[in-house]
């Protein structure tokens, strides 16, 4: 009994190196569209659910939200895109003209991020299904610079080492940037707001250890418009494929995985997915289900009943978690070890 538990603790103790870095990717060739799922519009509330143009996923509680770009509030829905719940934003104090929100992204316990795209601020607040959020009241200005339509289009949360924030930031001049974020409060109202623009209000917090990760033309992307990292997959942790990013272009209707590099290392071509909606928005579960948002047909003719779409992409065959090569090297190891001891004897 003894030998036995010997040979399985070396066993185990001499796979371990192999099966803790199996997964290095997802690798998105493996990827095909699960299904699409109209969102609802919402307009009791002014159309809250019209223009979809980011979404995050949320562990803990087993669901999804997405804002429009509006900024009118947060939506919860299931992960086939039915309604569970909403929570308007109150921009009084922030000095956002366009309420222009554009990224969003999830720290656990019902505490969301999300990123307004002109001011380049950050708003932190906890998630109450039918009440409103105090943006001012918690936030951090990524840019002392006030930009137009061209601003940040997405954050992603790592909650590794202390947690970090990635942000990509859309054109003139694209940027993938990544810091460490602390939010307080407004001290003041915000001075003179631009026109069309806003302006940050004063006080916030601090974006400390702010790099640029690389540079965005390695992509070849006519814009960037959201990023999503991939800590949070199980098959990727604890290797170098959690250090890896999504990259989300509208423009060139691709999705990118990317170490922190800029080397691209899969992709998945979205030119025949809903192609004439505007995909902005993308977020993974723990699984490696990837999610994907869509602003609603627009433009002259469309149809009233439109609605913004969520894009679900699940991989044809799902990358095994690191302990399931372990396990299954281990297996394979003690019947090896078996069939020797019996036909020594």
């Amino acid at each position: 009994m003894k030998l036995n538990r010997l040979i399985l603790a070396l066993a185990a103790a001499s796979l371990a190196p192999a099966f803790a870095n199996a997964a290095t990717a997802l690798n998105l060739s493996n990827y095909s569209v699960k299904g699409t799922y109209g969102l609802d519009r919402l307009d009791n509330l002014g159309g809250m659910g019209l223009e979809a143009s980011a979404v995050t996923y949320a562990r803990d509680r087993k669901s999804l939200f997405y804002v429009g770009d509006e900024g009118k509030g947060v939506v919860e829905i299931s992960l086939t895109g039915s309604t569970l719940g909403y929570m308007a934003f109150d921009w009084k104090g922030t000095g956002s003209v366009n309420n222009d929100a554009e990224g969003l992204t999830y720290l656990g316990n019902g505490v969301l991020v999300l990123g307004e795209e002109r001011l380049q601020d950050a708003y932190r607040f906890s998630y109450a299904k039918d009440g409103t959020a105090t943006l001012k009241n918690s936030f951090v200005s990524l840019s002392n610079s006030v930009v137009g339509n061209d601003g940040m289009e997405g954050i992603s949360y790592d909650s590794r080492n202390g947690g970090s924030f990635v942000t990509v930031k859309q054109n003139g001049p694209q940027a993938v940037k990544s810091a460490k974020l602390t939010f307080a409060a407004a001290t003041g109202e915000p001075v003179s707001p631009l026109p069309k623009h806003g302006v940050s209000a004063p006080g916030g917090g601090n974006a400390t250890d702010l790099i640029e990760l690389f540079d965005p033309a390695l992509l070849g992307l006519k814009s960037l418009s959201d990023v999503q990292t991939l800590s949070s997959v199980d098959a990727l942790a604890g290797g170098a494929g959690a250090d890896n990013l999504l990259v989300l272009s509208l423009d060139s209707r691709k999705l990118l995985e990317v170490n922190r590099k800029g080397v691209i290392l899969s992709s998945f071509d979205l030119g025949n997915v809903l192609p004439n909606n505007g995909i902005e928005g993308v977020t993974v579960d723990e699984l490696g289900n990837i999610y994907l948002v869509a602003e609603q047909l627009q433009g002259k003719g469309t149809p009233s009943d439109v609605k913004s779409q969520l894009i679900v992409l699940s991989a044809l065959a799902p990358v095994p978690e690191p302990s399931t090569y372990g396990l299954m090297a281990l297996g394979l190891g003690l019947l090896g070890v078996q069939a020797r001891r019996r036909k020594q004897a």
